[in-house]
């Protein structure tokens, strides 16, 4: 810690001042506005004495000015206000704060010395058969600033600034963290294990290059409650910040994330890792591809415009084509001079029109006029978006398992009430949504704070146990999701980050470790070595990679709907072929009260035997049974005559 003093107090005239006012103010007791506080003079005590010597000198000087009785009530300034202060910018003295002067044009102080200081640690005491420290802060001076010659730093503090590691060097410091894989584990042994060897991970990895750069020696221990640090509505903290606070530990290596909370508690290194809050949620089932996959590049509402579409423009086309008169032709070109004109567009043709062109198929009919021409023409430019937006993402929805979770953002998580969702307690994830501002993360907070029993979870190993077993979400650091994503592979990040952090080294407030153990993990950082311990600690086996299908073969649960729909279209068909066949028997033979079953049974193996290009000479062969169709009808005839 670094500052700026104006009083000099090393300068004898300044000890004499201190010493006369502590012994007057003996019989009292020491209070701010006194001036000494603790046996130091106050730097605003110092102004003010200079101040008022500084006024006294102009007034020693400007004896021979007279002076008139001045009135409160009225506001007129003293005539010889400017030459009084003419007398004090004149002034020189040696104060408390330095030599004085001022600028004559603007009154200011000028040619004025600060001291640069800065707090160090002092005192050692050697026990015998190990080192025992004892540590008092003091204030030293490191430097001058002068207003006209700048910043000149002393020798001293250039030599003992040389070397960062002086301070730590041999030095046993105690270490707080707390266990969470895979930054402290317990190491597995067959043998009992004792002291800084029964832990291993990240941070064991970090405390050891911290240790080669810095040469200090740690003792690792777990916090008793084991928390990370949180604080309650009282003001107090638990868990590691605690420890530092206490001063019962110089240093918490852990996945301790840097807040603003903290920060006023502790002090925190340069983050050795950045990281966010996101959501670790269970891994969705995948579903095959259904035999009507085919029907899934295209939702269900665009299936039904695509429909309507058609039928609209069926129904525009029929009613142009009756409009325009150049739809309309001579069926018998022969005969210029008819009357009788016919149009191709009826209402089912257009239909047909319509099918075949999104089909990409087309019909025998071709629109004439202009008009028609417009419509066809842009339904064909319609059909062919249609058709290569629907070929485009076929073969993802045939070949590719879809993975439908029920959610996808921390939105979804607070739009909903099913899926029960929380955080580690006392965690900074828990205290981030706590202190947020933000509507959704309130919200969120108000559903976690509403069942603290259920949502909040003591640790992370509690949390992922939930996710696996209950139909639970757990809001942790990306980091830890990266890791047991790594391992387990029916879990999955949900989601990007909510927010953007690190983890840093905590150490006790105005601790003189921080910036060295700032500079050591720079270092380590350039030198790639946090890189390559991330990966040590997290590569895991690897979840086996997804298979890949676009090249593999389709099967029937893939295309299987196809079949169906070839299959329902043949026996509609079927079924429209006999009722056109009967419709067509009926009006062709005139039997509608004659016609029997036996007779309609009797055209079909006729059409059956000797198909379409024969039956006009089944007609004779097959005399036997129309002689019966004629003989009923003449029958009929018979009766009707008779009962005339």
């Amino acid at each position: 810690m670094t500052g700026f003093r104006l009083l000099k107090i090393d300068h004898p005239h300044v000890s004499s001042i201190i010493e006369k006012w502590s012994m007057e103010r003996l019989q009292a007791p020491p209070r701010p506005e006194t001036g000494l506080l603790d046996g130091m003079m106050t730097t605003e005590a110092a102004l003010m004495y200079d101040a008022v010597y500084m006024v006294a000198i102009a007034s020693h000087r400007a004896s021979q000015l007279t002076v008139s009785s001045l009135q409160c009530h009225r506001h007129k300034p003293w005539r010889l206000g400017p030459r009084f202060m003419n007398l004090i910018k004149e002034a020189r003295w040696d104060g408390l704060t330095g030599r004085i002067t001022f600028n004559k044009t603007d009154g200011l102080r000028k040619d004025f010395d600060l001291d640069i200081i800065s707090l160090k640690e002092e005192g050692t005491e050697k026990a015998a058969g190990e080192v025992s420290i004892h540590l008092y802060k003091v204030w030293k001076k490191i430097g001058i600033w002068n207003s006209n010659s700048g910043l000149n730093m002393t020798d001293g503090y250039k030599d003992r600034s040389s070397n960062i590691t002086d301070s730590l060097a041999n030095r046993t410091l105690i270490v707080t963290t707390i266990l969470e894989e895979p930054y402290v584990m317990y190491r597995k042994s067959d043998k009992p294990l004792y002291g800084n060897d029964r832990f291993e991970g990240y941070c064991l990895d970090l405390l050891k290059e911290l240790s080669n750069i810095l040469g200090f020696i740690y003792d690792v221990k777990l916090v008793p409650d084991g928390k990370y640090g949180a604080q309650n509505d009282k003001g107090e903290w638990n868990g590691m910040v605690k420890e530092l606070i206490d001063h019962r530990a110089d240093l918490a290596v852990a996945p301790l994330t840097i807040t603003y909370v903290r920060e006023k508690v502790i002090d925190f290194s340069k983050p050795f890792m950045t990281l966010g809050i996101s959501i670790l949620y269970r891994k969705p089932n995948g579903t095959n591809p259904g035999v009507f996959s085919f029907l899934n590049p295209l939702s269900p509402d665009i299936w039904m415009y695509v429909l309507l579409a058609c039928l609209g423009v069926s129904c525009v086309l029929f009613v142009i084509a009756r409009f325009t008169p150049y739809e309309w032709y001579n069926p018998h070109p022969c005969n210029p001079d008819s009357d009788v004109v016919e149009n191709n567009f009826t209402l089912l043709n257009s239909f047909w029109f319509g099918v075949g062109a999104l089909m990409q198929q087309g019909s025998e009919l071709m629109p004439k006029a202009l008009s028609t021409r417009i419509v066809g023409g842009i339904w064909w430019f319609f059909t062919l978006i249609i058709i290569s937006s629907y070929t485009a993402n076929l073969a993802a929805f045939l070949t590719v398992e879809r993975m439908e979770s029920p959610i996808d953002s921390a939105d979804d998580l607070a739009k909903q009430t099913k899926i029960e969702y929380g955080a580690v307690r006392d965690g900074s994830t828990m205290t981030f949504f706590k202190k947020s501002k933000i509507s959704t993360y309130e919200k969120m907070w108000a559903f976690m704070s509403s069942r603290q029993q259920t949502a909040l979870v003591k640790n992370s190993d509690e949390g992922i146990q939930r996710v696996l077993t209950t139909d639970y979400a757990l809001l942790m650091e990306s980091t830890s999701i990266e890791y047991v994503t790594q391992r387990n592979c029916n879990l999955t990040q949900i989601g990007g980050l909510i927010d953007s952090k690190g983890y840093g080294v905590g150490t006790p407030i105005g601790s003189p470790y921080r910036d060295k153990i700032t500079i050591a993990i720079l270092q380590l950082q350039e030198e790639g070595k946090l890189h390559m311990m991330k990966e040590k600690w997290w590569r895991g086996n690897g979840c086996p990679e997804e298979d890949s299908k676009e090249a593999s073969a389709l099967g029937v649960e893939n295309i299987g709907g196809i079949f169906i729909v070839l299959a329902a279209g043949l026996v509609l068909s079927v079924f429209v072929a006999i009722g056109e066949f009967i419709y067509k028997s009926r009006k062709n033979n005139d039997i509608e009260q004659c016609l029997s079953f036996n007779a309609i049974m009797e055209e079909l193996g006729i059409s059956l035997k000797n198909q379409k290009k024969l039956k006009k000479k089944s007609r004779t062969k097959g005399k036997s049974s129309f002689t019966s169709i004629l003989t009923c009808h003449q029958r009929r005839t018979q009766r009707k005559e008779t009962v005339a």
